[in-house]
């Protein structure tokens, strides 16, 4: 019992800290980072026990917006492309009993490209594992509380949210989507 709540007071504390909501916000700090193409793609998304069903379309479409929503509010110099694939996804069915509540996850795979390098800045995908948002709607599970639709939107939400936070982090580590400086478009040309 213990371990059971210290799982779902861990849960709580993560959703918590990846806040979709917050679009109405500027933009963090991503340097000259400017959103190129928005592959998404579904061909082997594998639908896990006990879930809704949802089409590759589907997902495709949902992820598609939610990346374009977050991400094209960056106008920076230096274009990246996004491939993403959705490897597997559970909808929470409506009618499963509270005690088990069942929440939604999402699970895709990013690579992230520098148009003007082309090449991947990643060279292996970065696989994330998104939760659904924890709210009053979703508490007893989102299968009772919410549509199709609304799950996915959901979990679409926190997939950019999620993408973002891991570009923030590589661009922090790894310089990901720094200015070019006038030495470097110099060498370039020459």
């Amino acid at each position: 019992m213990l371990r059971f709540l210290a799982v779902i007071f861990l849960l709580l504390g993560l959703s918590a800290c990846a806040n979709p909501n917050d679009l109405d916000q500027p933009p963090v700090d991503l340097g000259a980072f400017k959103l190129g193409h928005n592959i998404v793609v579904a061909p082997k998304a594998t639908k896990g026990p006990v879930s809704r069903d949802a089409s590759a379309e589907e997902w495709v479409a949902s992820l598609t917006e939610a990346m374009a929503e977050r991400f094209g509010r960056y106008e920076g110099e230096r274009l990246v492309h996004f491939g993403i694939s959705v490897e597997g996804f559970v909808l929470a069915q409506p009618g499963i009993p509270v005690v088990a509540s069942p929440k939604s996850v999402l699970i895709i795979n990013l690579t992230v490209w520098d148009d003007k390098a082309g090449a991947k800045l990643n060279e292996k995908p970065q696989q994330i594992t998104v939760l659904e948002s924890f709210s009053g709607k979703s508490f007893v599970g989102s299968g009772l509380t919410q549509s199709k639709e609304e799950q996915m939107l959901n979990l679409s939400r926190n997939a950019a949210k999620q993408v973002e936070e891991f570009l923030v982090r590589m661009h922090a580590e790894e310089g990901w989507f720094a200015p070019s400086r006038p030495a470097d478009e110099a060498l370039d040309q020459g």
